[in-house]
């Protein structure tokens, strides 16, 4: 089925950012397709229009390289108006840290930027009880590990929407919206240890200022994350089928 679902990518990354080409990678790996199914649309190049996504059946939303959910911004009001388009599109869409954020703040809830709660590496990510009810977060345990991130946090979850998942530091790490088939993630399940690393050499100046660490002092705290990387299979396999015929 994999193999027959066409994907559209949405990125917010410089023209010479080395994780444009990564990133795509990633979720093919995660989702065991072919990079060819992964069709993507650059955010920083102007607004997503409904046409755009006709030949699309699963939207994917993921990181932003030197892009801020909670800033202001020409660049930020389009790309929040585009993803406004996808929610009404109600095309199943699973969006992964800078897309949780900026999903979250286009539809009403609220992102702040604050060091205080961010989070880089591996850490723990604790379903609620809706998240423990859910075909997608449930069948993955009580609580996961999850590659993450991240300096600017989602205070305010949007209206219509549930908490699936918290850890210590921040409390809305998932969430989903009840009348859209969207998914929504602080941490990265399309990353790996490799993937991650990878980031991490591309950005090293997040590692010192979140945990106060070299990167080679870092580095050997990461390791794969499957449980978390199979959300993304159960979504396409779970989610996805149920809507592809309604939109």
């Amino acid at each position: 089925m994999f193999q027959q679902i066409r994907y559209l990518l949405l990125q917010v990354r410089n023209s010479d950012d080395p994780m444009r080409g990564q990133e795509v990678n990633c979720f093919a790996k995660a989702l065991t397709a072919n990079v060819s199914q992964i069709a993507v649309f650059d955010l920083l190049g102007g607004p997503l229009l409904e046409t755009d996504l006709v030949k699309s059946d699963v939207i994917l939303i993921g990181g932003s390289g030197h892009y801020s959910a909670a800033g202001e911004g020409r660049w930020l009001d389009v790309a929040l108006e585009s993803l406004r388009v996808v929610h009404d599109s109600r095309k199943p869409t699973f969006a992964s840290c800078w897309g949780f954020q900026a999903m979250a703040r286009a539809m009403g809830g609220q992102v702040v930027h604050d060091i205080t709660r961010a989070e880089i590496g591996v850490h723990h990510v604790a379903l609620t009880e809706v998240g423990k009810a859910d075909p997608v977060f449930g069948p993955s345990g009580a609580v996961l590990q999850g590659l993450m991130g991240h300096e600017d946090t989602v205070i305010e979850l949007p209206p219509g929407t549930e908490l699936l998942a918290s850890t210590d530091r921040v409390e809305n790490q998932a969430y989903r919206f009840l009348d859209r088939p969207i998914y929504c993630t602080q941490f990265h399940p399309e990353l790996d240890r490799d993937s991650f690393l990878g980031r991490l050499n591309t950005y090293p100046e997040y590692v010192e200022k979140i945990a106060g660490l070299s990167l080679e002092e870092f580095r050997h705290s990461i390791h794969d994350t499957p449980e978390t990387t199979a959300l993304l299979k159960r979504f396409v396999e779970q989610i996805a089928p149920l809507n592809l015929n309604q939109t």
